[in-house]
């Protein structure tokens, strides 16, 4: 059974920002604890300080800290909604939406080999993911990729969560290229792939599932308004016709689709 999605006043607790592109939002709710969130699910966010924003913005769950009763949001600034996002400070309040959609499907054999892979600011939701595969006894491998080395975020988060390859366009870190090209993918064999970023990047690894025989599941990034199936502004077509990804998504197992 899916949590049960609630609008929440959260609070600001810091605004660290990861170079000049990203922010990372540590929010909390003061006066009760955190709904239950699973890894791959999504909050809505209402932009109160923008005079050209009206709808609210789709953000992965990043992660989330049940000690501290926090969950963290990583923003890319790119419009006036995601820059208005990108603004706020700590003791400011930020309505949500969440959790929305559904989650990655988890291991049901802690000795599988997961490999969880993640292009730009698609990462975002793969550290709450592998946090959760620890919890349970298991360990991940992260395949991260990203145009150059600054655009590599919450590196140190996670290699404590599991081993880490990256690859990057400019070859500033890690190997040069794509994460489709990384040697890892020739030199090992995994249980099972999660994939969330750009829809090239997913595409390719899917094809990569597809030819090694690898269960892979995609996180789609299609532009969502309401969140909850009413807009119809994320559909995608699927082998069983046209859904909404924010409700039956976002995260598809590739037979699911029609790549």
């Amino acid at each position: 059974m899916l949590p049960r999605k609630s609008i929440v006043d959260l609070t600001v607790r810091s605004n660290q920002s990861l170079g000049e592109r990203f922010v990372l939002l540590k929010c909390t709710d003061t006066s009760a604890h955190l709904p239950l969130m699973l890894p791959g699910q999504f909050a809505q966010l209402r932009v109160d300080n923008s005079k050209t924003t009206f709808l609210r913005r789709p953000i992965s769950i990043n992660y989330v800290d049940i000690d501290k009763n926090e969950v963290w949001f990583l923003i890319q600034k790119v419009g006036a909604g995601s820059q208005a996002l990108a603004s706020l400070q700590s003791g400011d309040i930020l309505n949500a939406l969440m959790p929305l959609g559904n989650g990655f499907a988890m291991p049901t054999n802690t000795t599988d080999r997961y490999l969880l892979t993640g292009g730009g600011v698609g990462t975002a939701p793969l550290l709450y993911m592998g946090r959760c595969i620890r919890d349970m006894g298991g360990r991940s491998t992260f395949l991260l990729g990203a145009r150059t080395a600054s655009m590599l975020l919450e590196l140190d988060m996670f290699r404590v969560l599991g081993d880490v390859y990256v690859t990057t366009e400019d070859g500033s870190m890690g190997e040069s290229g794509f994460v489709t090209q990384h040697s890892i993918l020739r030199e090992q064999r995994f249980d099972m792939i999660s994939v969330c970023g750009p829809s090239p990047m997913m595409k390719a690894v899917a094809r990569y599932a597809r030819k090694t025989n690898t269960p892979c599941q995609v996180s789609l990034e299609n532009m969502m308004a309401c969140g909850l199936g009413a807009c119809l502004c994320c559909v995608e077509k699927t082998v069983r016709g046209n859904v909404c990804v924010c409700t039956e998504g976002p995260v598809f197992d590739i037979n699911e689709l029609n790549w």
